[in-house]
């Protein structure tokens, strides 16, 4: 049996387009009707011509032109004779860049992930990125009592800065350049808002701590002048966490990384392996189930699949959009 879908094609920088495309699943494989889907800061990033060098993760090429997308979930469709795991009408994750911009895709077990029992199908198909800015929060070591900064008030970093109150964070900063942003992570339990190009936030960070710096700062903007304004304001032997993913070349000051011994932590979830994501993805979705965490007010636009041009014109243009959606 095959399928025929449309599927996104980036072909060079900001020209992406729908093409038909016909899917075979091969014995390995399952192939899944898309409930919804995302665009990540790395598709962002990819459609402007930042492509990286090709790492594990990726079974094409990141070079042009390139079958984009991997935020999404739905229901399986059909499965490989060799499959196991999965049956037809299971509710699943992605989490492999399977040419996710489209009505299915296809994919092999293990970039898959069961979705988790009373999770809202939007956020099953937002699961990705959800359980990995979870994993963050809840690995970035933030104790009671902590002060913490959030450098960037996307997605992931409204995410955090709740994860690190509910663990006990005496103040939670979350540092942006858009007021929109900042207002929306007061309303989601921020302590103090920063905004970068009115207000100094090393200052602030001093003022607040007496001159010694924050206990843990999540770097969730990426960029250059985010991981150094974050290396300037962590505490003596505090915890720099690692979220953002720089696809370029960047200059740091690994002089503060050395000589106040700052401990690092990288919490990139999708970047260990399958296995490990696979047993950490529950408990990291679990209090997402439960309402612990409010996800939907992050989802600032949707537009139907035939319109992924406007969509990443709208992700190119407006940093004001937090998740764009698509749905088929």
């Amino acid at each position: 049996m095959s399928v025929t879908t449309r599927a996104a094609l980036l072909k060079g920088p900001r020209d992406i387009e729908l093409q038909e495309k016909t899917l075979v699943c091969g014995d390995n494989e399952v192939i899944v009707r898309n409930h919804l889907i995302g665009i990540c800061g790395s598709d962002k990033s990819f459609y402007r011509g930042q492509l990286p060098p090709k790492t594990a993760e990726f079974r094409q090429d990141p070079k042009f032109p390139f079958w984009l997308g991997h935020e999404s979930g739905g229901t399986v469709v059909e499965v490989g004779a060799k499959v196991s795991e999965y049956q037809v009408g299971d509710k699943v994750i992605a989490f492999g860049w399977c040419n996710n911009f489209a009505d299915y895709f296809v994919a092999q077990p293990f970039q898959l992930q069961p979705a988790p029992a009373g999770l809202d199908m939007d956020l099953v198909s937002l699961g990705e990125p959800i359980a990995c800015a979870m994993y963050s929060g809840l690995h970035c070591e933030v104790q009671l009592g902590d002060v913490v900064v959030v450098m960037g008030g996307g997605f992931a970093g409204q995410i955090i800065a709740q994860c690190a109150k509910k663990k006990g964070a005496s103040t939670v900063i979350v540092a942006d350049v858009l007021e929109g942003k900042l207002e929306l992570a007061k309303t989601l339990g921020a302590d103090i808002t920063v905004n970068l190009k009115k207000d100094d936030l090393a200052q602030i960070v001093s003022r607040l701590t007496a001159g010694v710096g924050a206990d843990v700062v999540v770097e969730a903007a990426g960029s250059a002048d985010s991981f150094n304004l974050a290396s300037e304001v962590i505490r003596h032997n505090g915890k720099f966490v690692f979220y953002s993913w720089v696809t370029q070349p960047v200059t740091l000051n690994i002089s503060r990384w050395h000589d106040d011994g700052l401990q690092f932590v990288n919490t990139c979830l999708v970047h260990h392996t399958w296995r490990e994501r696979y047993v950490w993805t529950p408990p990291s979705l679990r209090p997402v189930v439960q309402g612990d965490v409010t996800i939907k007010p992050l989802i600032t636009h949707e537009f139907p699949l035939a319109d992924i041009k406007e969509a990443f014109h709208l992700a190119d243009t407006d940093d004001a959009a937090i998740k764009i959606v698509l749905r088929p």
